[in-house]
């Protein structure tokens, strides 16, 4: 009987013993865990930030249908409206009204006296903002029952009373209706008024009631301008030095309402509307306020109580490209007059609409690369700005020899 051989095993590898992480290793890990998590966070934060703004911001179908520009380019008409009252119609607070300094809540009706065609060309290239002088007379479109011309500004108010006229004659009594769907038609209307005065597509709109520069300039903690002379204006309550200066809320409503003491007064407001959009785009984008949370926040609280945009606009795309329309990346253009008349006793701005029509088609449109400013001839009246001048620093030297004002970044202004 044989005897039984064990197969030989082969020789096993020492057992190894399972190190336990370094002190360093686990906080490694831990900062990278936390710095995950705080990206989702913030990813989440940016997301709840930007879909409350929308789902909250006053949105308008007025655009609903209308045509739009090709070859990626986007126009937006930035409309300030000039009203003591809110979104639903109530009357502003008393102690809002006092820091405005613009008088009782029954004045100022529903005129924009603030109208700018903002141009983003599709190709990267310099954006343009022609500023609409709010009193230049031409045909309305979109006015029930109103055939004819009119101040450009009135397009919004003629509408919206005509249309809560119709709907009371059909037993609408609710204030809140009358008003929602009034100034929706006064919207259309304007809208309607602009395109077909300057003869182009109109993207998108933004509406900003006239506590919104008080608001905007207060969520920005400021908002540079630069004025080249001294001015006190009892009116709108502007009382500023020359020079570079910060306005706060009271002070930048009373800068972009002032026209009194001004050589060439509505022309003049006009220039500093552009200027405070200067100084609040420059002001975004040197504060870091996209990149702030409590900016942000801050920001976004005052698009909710003062703006209303059109439907289905992608605010968080613009946002980013509002980034790059600071820093003389935007060229602001006022739009000739031909001169100023009366009109059943109220003074008015003449314009030739053709000559406006190929202006705006020349800076804008598919030859305008080839064309580097557009012609125009100066208003009739003495002391006008030429058509197409746009705000910028004061030349080096003065007439009186003394040196110019620096505005540091942001456009000087008389």
């Amino acid at each position: 009987m044989s005897a039984h051989r064990r197969k030989p095993q082969e020789p096993q590898a020492p057992a190894t013993r399972r190190r336990r992480p370094s002190r360093r290793t686990r906080l490694t890990r831990t900062v990278l865990a936390g710095a995950c998590a705080l990206v989702v966070l913030m990813g989440c934060t940016a997301w709840y930030l930007y879909h409350d703004l929308v789902s909250t911001i006053g949105s308008s179908k007025a655009l609903e249908g209308a045509e739009k520009s090709k070859y990626g380019d986007v126009n937006i008409l930035l409309m300030g409206l000039d009203s003591r009252r809110d979104q639903n119609g109530e009357p502003l607070p008393e102690d809002v009204l006092d820091k405005l300094h613009a008088g009782s809540s029954d004045i100022g009706g529903y005129n924009t006296n603030t109208l700018i065609l903002l141009h983003v060309p599709g190709d990267g290239g310099k954006a343009k903002a022609f500023s609409v002088p709010r009193d230049d007379f031409v045909e309305m479109h979109g006015v029930p029952g109103f055939t004819g011309k009119a101040k450009i500004k009135e397009a919004y108010g003629r509408a919206k009373a005509k249309h809560e006229e119709q709907l009371a004659t059909q037993g609408v009594k609710d204030r809140r209706q009358l008003e929602h769907e009034g100034r929706e038609a006064g919207r259309k209307a304007e809208l309607d008024t602009v395109r077909a005065f300057l003869g182009v597509p109109i993207d998108h709109f933004a509406e900003l009631n006239l506590a919104g520069f008080y608001h905007l300039a207060s969520a920005l903690d400021g908002v540079p301008v630069c004025l080249k002379h001294p001015v006190k204006d009892s009116f709108s309550g502007a009382d500023f030095p020359a020079g570079r200066q910060s306005l706060d809320g009271q002070q930048s409503l009373a800068f972009v309402r002032q026209r009194h003491g001004l050589t060439m007064g509505d022309l003049d407001r006009t220039k500093r509307q552009q200027a405070f959009l200067a100084g609040a785009t420059y002001k975004l984008n040197q504060a870091g306020t996209f990149t702030d949370p409590v900016k942000l926040i801050k920001l976004i609280d005052t698009a909710k109580q003062d703006v209303v945009t059109d439907q289905g606009w992608d605010l968080l795309s613009f946002v980013k490209q509002a980034k790059n329309l600071s820093g003389g990346n935007v060229e602001f253009v006022t739009l000739p007059i031909e001169g100023f008349d009366r009109n059943h006793g109220a003074e008015i701005n003449v314009v030739d609409d053709m000559k406006i029509k190929r202006l705006i088609a020349e800076q804008i449109g598919p030859k305008a690369a080839a064309s580097p400013s557009a012609p125009g001839a100066a208003p009739s009246s003495a002391g006008s700005p030429a058509p197409g001048a746009s705000p910028s620093p004061a030349p080096s030297q003065t007439s009186s020899g003394t040196p110019a004002i620096d505005g540091g970044g942001v456009p000087c202004v008389d």
